[in-house]
């Protein structure tokens, strides 16, 4: 036997082999499947250790008796799909032509053309007053011939197509799918690799949620992704799919196309990149499909009584596949064929072009369209289809299977003589050298425009169309809008204050979607979970150990909270999927995303970005933020930084406040923006777990609030010895008690200033900047900060809870004298007062940092500033807490 173990008794185990056969025969494959199953079972039981393998045997999955006829003119769809080829490639080539500058792509489209053109002709429905529309995910590279097929389609037009890569003066295409730059044609940016696997898993459950809590009719919706097998390295590729099987996502579809080669070279040169993907998916409970091998070879493989094909395919490896088909026949006929006499003798009376013409399966039409009807049939499982393609098909020696393929940008004459004749593309030897487009007939455009009818229309197109919602006035906020006299709160508290009032809300309550990633009674959010329940499509079929208490740990069907557990990628990824339901279900949702801050931009950081490209509109909270306000935690958990980082989104809208009050106008704000006005940005704030009294909101703050920047206590009479405190998040209450402590020990007035966002005044400042650049001879404008701080007497001391840069974004628009304080360097275990000492933003250093800025005035003498640093206890050769 195979693995060593002899056959004590061979006519046996020959009527077992001829019983499966004869089950096979009469009852099919699936019952013979159900026997031995339940035999592996009663084995297993009994004691027998046997070995699991989650792999099939090297060959297609569907048998070639099953195939099934496309419906539709199957000459028309070819021709149609070789000129698509052809535009593609002539796509990247005429832009290469240009300059090299430009690039692009030519061999990943080559290598999936079939399968795109299957799925735009026969299975993805466009959104109508009909049907919600199927979701797509196309994968990054082969965007030459989505465009090209929309240029065909009368979508896109010939200047756009020579304008590939050319956005700058507008019309041009967007190198990758954009949402951001082509917002009414891409649904979701897919190019930052592993990242469409793992958000089409969340967009598929999300599609799930909104349909069991009644928000949305899904219907038989799918959500189709497609990968590369290069791409599956990554680790976000792979790493939601038990979910996706535990959550029974019969609503996606993963199509992974596997053409052997990454972008240097083989996937998996000494194995078998299919065989492993079919392990983890079905492995993780997914239903699989492969397709590796077109009609061509169904004959060989019914002839083939020896086995040994069957053994010749398992036995070769990727490398050697790869290096086939960049090849000929002869080749092939040689060293595949030739290494069994059996296997010779196959092929022994056909010529070399006939074996080199022996397909792969995801370039025979009929096999990836019947592939692609079962997999939408399948109920209660997600499905990977494996589809064994040649990278850079139809290429010839330009590409066509070779380790370089990937980065082919050009073609010389010969290479589109050869793919011209070979698709049989109308274009003349005069012609050639220009790589033409090719427009179609009217019978081949009626053709397609009947096709996207039948399907609801135009494919892919991106929606923006949704509802206003009506959301609550300021003052349904009053609770946090009022101090809180003696009783000491924190920001975090005051947030699950606001979003409670939000969830009981008749109008937009429904809509509102708590994302927690197993933290929520660190953040005090537990009393959701009795409230309006954790979402699980199976509902609670246990009882919880908690069943007694008030606040028990509640799941339902139609639960609104999703808790995604220790899974910050996920919960991200379920967030940007309620942040875009307005675009991909016609139905707004308002996502609260609130975490551990560390945990955030720098963790997520590429899915923050996507966020942005899919215009996401909803908040992320980042809770127990700052460098010195979660104590005790350490390097890994204090967070510095995230502002600083969430900056750097364009569309992305942060804020640090102090108060409960200005937690409640940014969120209303937030709302007016993202849900009212439908503007395509998200916000993003930093909650505290420090607990100290609020005060009432002073009157007229709202404005300065939105725009980063307000005078919270003005002396009345600021004189000589004055100055002006500012601060953000719990580092402001440090400025507080600073401008006390100046008062009492040095007589120093101070006025005091909070800042919730210095990214937003620091966007404004450089607006104004970049405006006074391009207008000379107009009035020039003056940013924000300057007009605030404009009658502000004295130095500015700004201290927070972040690193310097943070708040020395806005250095060159202040006037006064300003001194930044901020928490540079890797956080550290130890109470508050401790790291705010030692990071050099308590209330000591503030007031310091102020003498020091009066001494440099003129406006207290060395004595005074002597007496300060020792009574505050300032240390000049402390060593720099950035560096140690």
């Amino acid at each position: 036997m195979k693995d060593g173990t002899p056959d004590i008794d061979p006519v046996e185990s020959q009527e077992w082999q001829e019983a499966i056969e004869d089950v096979i025969a009469r009852d099919g494959a699936d019952r013979a499947h159900f026997l031995l199953d339940k035999a592996v079972q009663q084995a297993r039981a009994a004691g027998a250790q046997l070995p699991f393998s989650a792999t099939t045997p090297y060959q297609n999955t569907i048998p070639a008796d099953d195939l099934l006829e496309i419906p539709g003119d199957s000459e028309m769809e070819w021709r149609i799909r070789t000129i698509n080829r052809w535009n593609a490639m002539a796509t990247v080539v005429r832009r290469n032509k240009e300059s090299s500058e430009y690039g692009g792509h030519i061999a990943s489209f080559a290598s999936s053309a079939a399968m795109y053109d299957i799925g735009l002709n026969h299975f993805w429905r466009a959104r109508s007053s009909m049907h919600g529309g199927d979701l797509v995910f196309f994968q990054g590279h082969v965007v030459p011939g989505i465009y090209a097929r929309s240029f065909m389609e009368g979508r896109i037009s010939q200047e756009q197509l020579e304008s590939f890569r050319s956005e700058v003066d507008g019309g041009g295409l967007s190198s990758y799918p954009h949402p951001w730059l082509m917002p009414d044609y891409w649904q979701f940016p897919t190019v930052s690799m592993g990242l469409g696997p793992l958000m089409a898993i969340y967009q598929a459950r999300f599609m799930k949620y909104m349909h069991n809590r009644g928000l949305i009719d899904m219907a038989d919706r799918k959500v189709w992704c497609f990968l590369g097998d290069g791409e599956m390295d990554e680790p976000e590729s792979l790493g939601a799919i038990a979910l996706a099987a535990r959550e029974g996502l019969d609503n996606l579809i993963f199509v992974v196309n596997c053409n052997l080669q990454r972008l240097d070279g083989p996937v998996r040169g000494n194995s078998k990149i299919v065989q492993e993907l079919e392990g983890h998916f079905r492995g993780a409970g997914w239903e699989v499909y492969k397709l590796l091998w077109g009609r061509g070879w169904d004959e060989l493989l019914e002839n083939d009584t020896s086995g040994r094909l069957r053994q010749l395919m398992e036995e070769t490896v990727d490398g050697d596949y790869q290096t086939f088909k960049s090849k000929d026949g002869a080749y092939i006929r040689e060293h595949f064929f030739g290494k069994y006499p059996e296997t010779a003798a196959l092929v022994e009376d056909w010529s070399d072009e006939q074996i080199w013409n022996l397909r792969r399966g995801g370039h025979d039409v009929r096999k990836v369209y019947t592939t692609f009807k079962r997999a939408t049939e399948v109920k209660g499982a997600p499905v990977c289809l494996l589809v064994k393609t040649v990278k850079g098909y139809g290429m010839g020696k330009a590409g066509e299977g070779q380790n370089t393929t990937h980065q082919q940008k050009k073609m010389d004459e010969d290479q589109l003589r050869a793919m011209r004749d070979r698709f049989q593309i109308p274009v003349s030897d005069e012609d050639l050298p220009k790589a033409p487009f090719v427009t179609l007939n009217n019978a081949q455009k009626a053709y397609l425009a009947d096709r996207r009818k039948e399907l609801g229309g135009a494919f892919p197109a991106r929606h923006s169309d949704s509802e206003k919602l009506e959301i609550p006035a300021l003052d349904a906020f009053e609770g946090q809008l009022k101090g809180t006299g003696d009783r000491e709160i924190s920001t975090t508290m005051a947030f699950v204050r606001i979003l409670t009032t939000l969830l009981r809300d008749k109008k937009i309550g429904k809509r509102v979607v708590p994302i927690v990633p197993d933290e929520s009674r660190t953040f005090g959010m537990e009393g959701l979970f009795r409230s309006v329940g954790i979402y699980n499509p199976l509902g609670q079929n246990y009882t919880p150990q908690d069943a007694d208490q008030m606040m028990f740990y509640k799941e339902s069907a139609d639960g609104q909270v999703l808790q995604e557990g220790i899974n910050e990628a996920g919960a991200m990824s379920d967030w940007i999927a309620a942040a875009t339901s307005y675009s991909n279900h016609g139905v707004p949702m308002i996502p609260f995303y609130i975490y551990y801050s560390m945990f955030g931009f720098q963790r997520i950081g590429d899915l923050a970005w996507a966020a942005g490209d899919s215009r996401a509109r909803g908040f992320m909270l980042g809770g127990t933020a700052g460098r010195t306000t979660l104590n005790g935690e350490g390097l890994q958990h204090e967070d510095g930084h995230s502002h600083i980082l969430a900056g750097t989104i364009p569309n992305c809208i942060s804020y640090d406040p102090t108060f409960s009050y200005e937690v409640a106008v940014i969120v209303q704000h937030g709302l007016q923006r993202m849900f009212v006005d439908q503007e395509d940005v998200y916000f993003y704030l930093t909650l505290m777990n420090e607990n100290y009294a609020h005060p009432d909101m002073p009157m007229g703050a709202e404005e300065g609030i939105i725009k980063g920047l307000y005078r919270l206590r003005k002396t009345s009479k600021p004189g000589k010895k004055h100055v002006n405190l500012m601060g953000s998040g719990t580092i402001l209450m440090q400025a507080i008690r600073a401008a006390r402590m100046l008062e009492e020990d040095f007589g120093v007035s101070a006025d005091i200033w909070s800042a919730t966002s210095f990214n937003e005044l620091a966007r404004d400042g450089q607006d104004c900047a970049r405006w006074n650049r391009l207008n000379p001879f107009s009035e020039p404008k003056v940013p924000y900060v300057t007009q605030t701080l404009s009658g502000a007497k004295g130095p500015i001391i700004c201290a927070t809870d972040y690193m310097k840069n943070y708040a020395e974004q806005i250095r060159g628009f202040v006037e006064q004298p300003f001194t930044v304080l901020g928490t540079d360097g890797y956080g550290r275990s130890d109470s508050r007062v401790n790291l705010r000492r030692f990071f050099e933003v308590d209330a000591n250093h503030i007031a310091a940092a102020a003498m020091v800025d009066l001494y440099k005035q003129g406006a207290i003498g060395k004595g005074d500033l002597e007496k300060a640093l020792k009574k505050y206890d300032i240390d000049g050769e402390k060593p720099n807490p950035r560096l140690v």
